[in-house]
């Protein structure tokens, strides 16, 4: 009875952090500016589909992709066994689920993703932390980022021993005829763990079984609460990220409204140029993004969505030339300031700001590194777009900072002058006809 009343404790804790950190991040998310995105919802679910659910872009590197395929799909399925864990934690039973059909098959199905995951993951330490790959050897790893992506593979790692160790103590008990055992299962993986508990006693084998199941569910509670402050967000928030993406063609830059309604007021003939605004009208909009809160919901959205993964930065021109952009760090730093935001805005009302503000994480070398050719939105495994915010950043820096380099000064200068970007008058520039 006792072990049924920790577990229902232990259960209810890990729930209620998990709704707490998924209401504080909403909050964070929802600092940023409305996005309408409730067009073409046949194609939104079939996006989703197709890359979140499908993994549809991870095997463009087919090592890293198929390895991450296998935790994803071993993630998935043996969460289902989390059920019957749930039902016997509640109510004190043993394989309640054994007499379902194919149970059998079921057990080694599992077994055989655990020992998959458990083999992806040590590969994915040794690529981390051994293999020079340039990727994870970025400045905006070291520290606390590095150490969360080892923490998961180990915590991996351990929650599929403890899993394989349970069932290879269950299956000695279930040999020697304990009677809170009844024969279930089949175990092709852990069968190669029992000579590890074989010497024990029944009692101890006792021990060990529950032990590990202990280990694994509070394991697998403990991952639910840590995965929402984590990189690991995404393997929840990949879908919505997914069926939320931009579906506009590529290249395509959205114009922005108040510029749109200035240009048709300037086009429309008997529109009054100097009329003044209504009094009730409210302030204008600022142009381009400033802070997180001049963001859309969608940008913090795949800022939280984030894997850290590197592949935008390793595909980024300007990152490959040597330039200070990393796409990768942008969306680090926008989470990051969208946890901070939130958490001022929580501790000292909806009104309170402070903090260090977007553009002194994101420095203006960084958005004028930027080529806008897409490299990092292509290579996302999740159509993350680090190129929209920094071109955001841009038309801040330009519609109201008037900041721009010299090149582009003098370029936006020669179209206000003569109509082009050319340093002549449009009425010399067909002068090479006659020549």
């Amino acid at each position: 009875m006792l072990s049924i009343v920790l577990f229902a404790l232990l259960l209810v804790v890990a729930i209620t952090l998990f709704a707490k950190r998924i209401r504080f991040v909403r909050k964070a998310i929802g600092l940023g500016r409305d996005a309408d995105f409730s067009d073409q919802t046949p194609l939104r679910w079939k996006t989703m589909a197709r890359v979140a659910l499908g993994q549809g872009k991870m095997t463009a590197r087919p090592v890293a992709g198929i390895l991450h395929i296998l935790i994803y799909i071993g993630f998935v399925v043996i969460n289902l066994e989390m059920l019957e864990i749930v039902v016997d934690g509640l109510t004190g039973s043993h394989r309640v689920f054994r007499g379902i059909p194919g149970y059998d098959g079921l057990i080694a199905a599992f077994e055989i993703l655990a020992f998959l995951v458990l083999f992806a993951c040590v590969v994915f330490l040794i690529r981390r932390n051994v293999l020079a790959i340039a990727r994870f050897r970025s400045s905006e790893l070291k520290g606390w980022p590095s150490l969360d992506a080892n923490l998961i593979l180990v915590a991996e790692i351990a929650l599929m021993f403890a899993f394989l160790s349970m069932n290879a103590a269950d299956a000695l008990l279930q040999v020697r005829g304990d009677a809170h055992y009844p024969q279930a299962g089949a175990f092709p993986i852990s069968q190669w763990l029992q000579p590890l508990y074989a010497g024990l006693s029944d009692g101890g084998l006792v021990a060990v079984e529950r032990g590990m199941w202990w280990f694994h569910i509070t394991g697998v509670l403990a991952f639910l609460v840590y995965v929402t402050y984590s990189k690991h967000f995404h393997i929840l928030l990949a879908f919505p990220n997914t069926y939320f993406a931009n579906l506009a063609g590529p290249g395509t830059m959205p114009n922005m409204d108040a510029v749109t309604k200035e240009v048709q007021l300037m086009m429309d003939p008997t529109a009054d140029p100097y009329a003044a605004p209504p009094a009730d009208a409210a302030p204008p909009e600022t142009f381009g993004v400033k802070d997180v809160t001049d963001l859309s919901w969608k940008q913090i959205l795949e800022a939280y969505s984030c894997t850290e993964c590197g592949r935008c930065t390793s595909a980024c021109p300007a990152n490959q030339t040597g330039k200070l952009l990393s796409p990768r760090k942008v969306m680090m730093d926008v989470r990051d300031r969208a946890e901070e935001l939130a958490g001022i805005k929580q501790k000292e009302g909806a009104e309170a700001e402070g903090g260090t503000p977007l553009t002194a994480r994101i420095t203006e070398e960084e958005i004028w590194a930027c080529t806008s050719c897409q490299a990092c939105i292509q290579a996302c495994p999740i159509l993350i777009s680090p190129m929209g915010i920094l071109l955001d950043m841009r038309r801040n820096l330009i519609m109201e900072e008037s900041k721009s380099p010299e090149s582009l000064t003098a370029m936006f200068n020669n179209v206000e002058n003569n109509g082009a970007p050319w340093a002549f008058p449009a009425a010399n520039r067909a002068n090479w006809i006659t020549e």
